[in-house]
């Protein structure tokens, strides 16, 4: 089916998006089945008139606020910060010798650093090897596969423009894949790793990922193949690099390097002590968001909502772990708890005259204007206004910024949205492809962390940049909302579906194609392919925004992939986000190495 790429700037504006070219023809499909849910009558509504509210039935929270308040960890203080000072000293020799000995090695070495998860120290140093190798006249003579195509993916990767034609040295005379390199897994994995960094119109990209996914997955069931390779193999197979948390990624992959022959003792003694230290510092500051969660009682007041918070912490630790982001990691919490608890007043809990009426108090943002909320409501309102202008305040006071007028917008935004969704419901109406993603990426809610995250980052703020915020969305944040929106809608629709919710968009393309429910989700999951080329096009590009925003956009997508990798990990959390948080939050690297013992 032929694929329109076009997206829209807002969901109340003529529009442009990921959809079918020939769903646009197809007449809206009212009505849908409902299944039976769990409804309470009560009197509390405008008027005092009688309300039937719905119940997702949400699942307590698993994290106990007082269990949160008793992590603790012994990886603070002079003794190991010294020995971590001096392990990054030996790291930055080695990086300087080795560039100069061999640049695949030094390629290798940068490699490990970003899976390793210190990488952070070492942005000059990885900047000055990367300037170099790209420099270099004989750049693309190596003929190993899986030289070119590392140097390929880091290069693009930190922003350099690499052509996809350094691959054509390993096509044959019809310009495909040449197919004795089926053979050389190693290679295999680089490229198709490689083939994630492609941007819109790059065939031979295309195809080098069809043909390393078909091949890995034949070479996987040889005897022969080698163990610790075939590990990476499959852990790329099921979600590729370019797609992952990093922070999970180096928790996964310190594990995996401790047990490889070339491993470099000094670069895995560094990995653990640093994960360990920053952790200590991300348990810190979620004791500090749970005791702010528990002050504001709106887990009790609100009971029919999700009550999220270890959960919430999750999505900026997954967006940005280095040490120095806490305060975009504390009030990044505070956004997501709230916009969590306001999405179930409209999806499960309001009525359709309450939701109308609290939609205009945000839009106003009056405090005047909570007084014709239902009680309920007040709440909620009060806790967001006051949350929201302390941010502002922030903003005002430590960099000289006024940007209310930025946070006003966002919130007025997603709640119109959610609005828009609540009259689907109540009207009985199925929306069209079309129409459910022109609302539904910014319903999801990544403008609004992504806009909130933009400020709370001094750094990266400019006039210009903050002016283009103000105006409408820019692409890195549309590209960002899309892959959140189709990941959530791929873990999620099925329950919200059981609930009696509007339907997403699996379903919403199934009622116009007439396809069945497994060709609807692989075409989503073909659609966050798309646009991830997207926003791979745009992080390259010159920009408005800091690297550092634009990662921030990057990371948010990684974490929807992953937060609705196996269902909803994030409404209904099962034993996967429990691992995750506990490798992440509580659980501390194991230390192995002779010097660490002495430490201790």
């Amino acid at each position: 089916m032929a694929l329109s790429l076009v997206f829209p700037i807002s969901p109340y504006s003529t529009a442009t998006l990921l959809y079918p070219s020939s769903a646009s023809h197809l007449a809206p499909i009212h009505g849908r089945s409902l299944r039976a849910i769990r409804c309470i009558v009560v009197a509390d509504g405008p008027c005092n008139q009688k309300v039937i509210r719905r119940s997702a039935n949400y699942q307590p929270p698993i994290w106990d606020h007082d269990y949160v308040q008793s992590l603790n960890s012994k990886y603070v203080g002079d003794v190991y910060e010294k020995r971590a000072a001096k392990l990054k000293e030996d790291v930055k020799i080695m990086l300087e010798k080795v560039v100069d000995e061999d640049p695949l090695d030094a390629l290798e070495m940068i490699d490990d650093l970003q899976r390793l998860g210190v990488f952070y120290h070492f942005k000059d140093e990885i900047d000055r090897v990367l300037e170099r190798i790209y420099n270099m006249n004989d750049k693309y003579n190596n003929e190993d596969l899986d030289a070119t195509a590392l140097k390929f993916r880091l290069l693009r990767q930190h922003g350099y423009n690499v052509p996809q034609d350094v691959f054509k040295k390993f096509t044959d005379e019809t310009g495909n894949l040449r197919s004795c390199l089926c053979e050389d897994t190693k290679g295999l994995l680089y490229l198709y790793e490689a083939s994630y960094l492609s941007i819109d119109g790059e065939s031979l990209l295309d195809e080098a990922r069809d043909f390393t996914t078909r091949n890995l997955k034949e070479n996987l069931k040889k005897k022969d193949i080698d163990q610790n390779l075939a590990m990476l193999v499959r852990h790329s197979l099921e979600l590729p690099l370019h797609w992952r948390v990093r922070r999970l990624e180096a928790r996964w992959f310190i594990d995996v390097y401790e047990r490889r022959r070339d491993m470099n003792s000094i670069l895995l003694e560094l990995a653990q002590l640093d994960f360990n230290m920053v952790q200590a510092i991300h348990q810190q500051e979620v004791k500090q968001m749970s005791r702010w969660w528990r002050s504001t009682c709106l887990g009790k007041k609100l009971s029919f909502a999700r009550d999220r918070l270890m959960e919430s912490f999750l999505w900026p630790l997954g967006m940005n772990f280095e040490p120095q982001f806490g305060y975009f990691r504390r009030m990044s919490t505070k956004v997501c708890t709230l916009m969590t608890i306001i999405d179930d007043v409209y999806d499960v809990y309001g009525s359709l005259e309450e939701l109308e009426l609290f939609t205009d108090a945000v839009e106003r943002w009056d405090i005047s204007a909570m007084e014709q909320l239902p009680d309920y409501m007040k709440i909620c309102f009060l806790a967001l206004f006051n949350s929201t202008n302390e941010m502002a305040y922030d903003a005002l006071k430590e960099q000289g910024l006024h940007i209310i007028s930025h946070l006003k917008k966002v919130w007025a935004d997603i709640c119109k949205s959610y609005l828009l969704e609540a009259k689907w419901y109540y009207n009985r109406y199925t929306p069209t492809f079309e129409e459910y993603m022109n609302n539904a990426w910014i319903s999801i809610s990544a403008p609004l962390m992504l806009v909130h995250a933009y400020f709370f980052d001094s750094k990266s703020v400019t006039k210009e940049a903050s002016e283009c915020l103000l105006e409408s969305y820019p692409n890195i944040i549309r590209w960002s909302s899309i892959i959140f929106r189709l990941s959530d809608d791929l873990g999620t629709s099925s329950d919200e579906l059981r609930r009696g919710d509007v339907p997403k968009s699996i379903q919403c393309y199934m009622h116009e194609t007439g396809a069945p429910e497994n060709d609807a989700r692989e075409h989503m999951k073909y659609l966050i392919g798309e646009a991830w080329k997207k926003m791979n096009e745009d992080g390259a590009a010159n920009s408005l925004f800091t690297k550092t925003f634009i990662g921030n956009a990057m990371n948010l997508a990684r974490m929807a992939q992953c937060m609705y990798q196996y269902g909803d990990g994030y409404g209904a959390p099962g034993n996967e986000t429990k691992y995750r948080a506990l490798s992440l939050v509580v659980n501390p690297v194991p230390l192995i190495s002779t010097r660490d013992k002495m430490l201790l």
